[in-house]
């Protein structure tokens, strides 16, 4: 409603400026007043060189009559040319006062069309200040992971973890700002898994970042109130509470009134891992999100010392193994897995999450290692339709040379793509260098 009372505005003091052009008269002038002006001038001229010598009275005659001929000459031209239209004057007095108006009229609905007026400039978000569910140094090859998660919906469309993932994806390539492709990402993780933190804390993040700071704050102060006190996310979720409500000058309480107090609130380590001190817990609070990530790594690192005395530990392992994919060491990640795969196999998820982390680290164009592909064939297995595992299997085939292999990989993860899926045409290329 704003935006139109503005362009309302806007409109009616062009409409007060363009008055006096409108009051204005305009008229036109024929050719032949502009000839007479000049034979005129001609004439005078010709009169002020005779008076003042310049010019005998028989020269001055014959430019006198000179003239007087070329003035006969211009009258019968005219008489000859049919009068201009009236409305030519009407043209050159409405034209510029219409395109004063029609211009900023056309641009306005161009923009109300294409853009939107309600959203304001979306502020950077440093990678720090993102949930912690996935690597706090964003990988060079975002691309190839999108269209990985891509292919990984293709083989199962309601996964929502994938999907919740594939908007995480697309908010990195969009330099933190929460693009509605990704939008639509977590609504559908959200339909099919109402408690996924990734989810509604991105939508908050979209919320805030379109100007709706209360609806960030309510849907953030949920997620808080229900998220256990180990979640890895409490430390950044609360910390974007309070930018949100600081900038929005909002309390929280008076949206929550039964939230903790910031005091009570402090970030809290991954469960599993030691307690720290109430000493900690305050220091954290007062942390930098950049200083309390490094916090999270120590007490990541204490976890492992602790693996390192209980080897047999099977849920440490999975915990240690997915803090480690949180924080990007997709290396250590591993390991954490087939730690926790030698003590008892790994389902199928587990086994997708492992195989991810395998991959993550690789250069674009690179094939598995065998390690990877033991671990995808394993997944393969298990999913015979995973997107993951027919991809990479399917390059490490093409690097073994066994090119028959390799197009019967990528043609079944062809068949379960969408038509407009992005890597579509890239998969297409790689079947046509293959076969």
């Amino acid at each position: 409603m704003l935006d139109f009372l503005l362009a309302l505005f806007t409109a009616a003091t062009v409409g007060v400026l363009l008055i006096p052009l409108l009051r204005a008269k305009v008229t036109g002038t024929g050719r032949l007043e502009g000839d007479l002006a000049i034979y005129r001038d001609q004439l005078a001229e010709v009169e002020r060189e005779r008076v003042a010598g310049s010019l005998s009275d028989t020269d001055a005659a014959s430019a006198r009559t000179e003239i007087e001929r070329r003035i006969l000459v211009a009258a019968e031209r005219d008489s000859a040319t049919e009068p201009s239209p009236s409305s030519v004057p009407a043209l050159h007095r409405y034209l510029p006062p219409v395109l004063c108006l029609l211009v900023p009229a056309l641009a306005l609905g161009l923009y109300l069309d294409i853009g939107r007026p309600g959203l304001p400039s979306a502020p950077f978000v440093p990678r720090a200040n993102t949930l912690a569910i996935a690597p706090s140094d964003a990988p060079p090859d975002l691309d190839r992971q999108v269209d990985a998660a891509r292919a990984r919906l293709a083989a199962n469309p309601d996964d929502p973890d994938t999907l919740s993932a594939l908007g995480e994806l697309l908010t990195e390539q969009a330099q933190g700002t929460v693009p509605q492709p990704a939008v639509e990402a977590f609504r559908r993780a959200l339909e099919k898994q109402p408690d996924d933190a990734r989810a509604l804390f991105y939508l908050g993040l979209h919320e805030a970042q379109s100007g709706d700071s209360r609806a960030a704050l309510q849907r953030w102060l949920d997620l808080e109130a229900r998220s256990p006190e180990g979640a890895p996310w409490l430390p950044t979720l609360r910390a974007e509470i309070d930018r949100v409500a600081k900038a929005a000058n909002l309390d929280p309480r008076q949206i929550k009134p039964d939230r903790k107090a910031p005091e009570e609130a402090a970030p809290s380590p991954m469960a599993g891992m030691p307690q720290p001190t109430d000493e900690q817990r305050a220091a954290m609070a007062k942390m930098a999100p950049a200083e309390r990530q490094q916090a999270i790594r120590g007490m990541v690192d204490a976890l492992a010392a602790r693996l390192a005395d209980t080897p047999n530990d099977r849920d440490g392992w999975l915990r240690l193994a997915y803090a480690r994919h949180v924080l990007g060491d997709d290396v250590q990640a591993a390991e954490a897995y087939a730690k926790a795969d030698a003590l008892k196999p790994l389902d199928p998820r587990q086994l997708s999450d492992w195989a991810e982390a395998e991959v993550r680290p690789l250069a674009p164009g690179t094939p598995p290692p065998p390690s990877a592909v033991a671990v995808l064939q394993r997944l393969e297995t298990a999913e015979p339709n995973s997107g993951l595992a027919l991809f990479y299997l399917g390059a490490a085939s093409l690097a073994q040379g066994d090119k028959p292999a390799a197009v019967r990989r990528w043609r079944t993860l062809l068949a379960l793509l969408p038509p407009d899926a992005p890597i579509r045409q890239m998969l297409e290329a790689k079947i046509k260098e293959a076969e």
